[in-house]
């Protein structure tokens, strides 16, 4: 029988909707052969991610670098305190739908 606690988290990482989920790499996938993050992590570590929706998976690529979210931003907990992701996402969980950015 499952509990309510085994069951897996519903929804977007980042703001909690419920969407259709993509799967982003906290390190990205062009960073991992460069031997910077190739001799610093193993390939576990490399592909590790995180499910969000398309709205804020776009957002994370729009205001961080590839290069910043391999060495600063490489951590749920990291993306959530970027200023400019926290903003976004406050504003897009009182948005239903999906929000496409320009």
């Amino acid at each position: 029988m499952l509990l309510a606690v085994d069951l897996p988290a519903r929804g977007c990482a980042l703001c909690e909707r419920d969407r259709p989920l993509t799967f982003h790499h906290l390190i990205p996938r062009t960073l991992h052969r460069k031997t910077r993050f190739a001799t610093r992590h193993t390939k576990a570590e490399l592909s590790v991610g995180i499910d969000v929706c398309r709205d804020c998976h776009d957002a994370v690529h729009r205001f961080v670098s590839e290069k910043e979210l391999g060495e600063r931003f490489h951590t749920l907990e990291a993306l959530r305190r970027h200023p400019e992701i926290a903003r976004f996402v406050e504003w897009v969980r009182t948005r239903g739908g999906r929000y496409r950015m320009r």
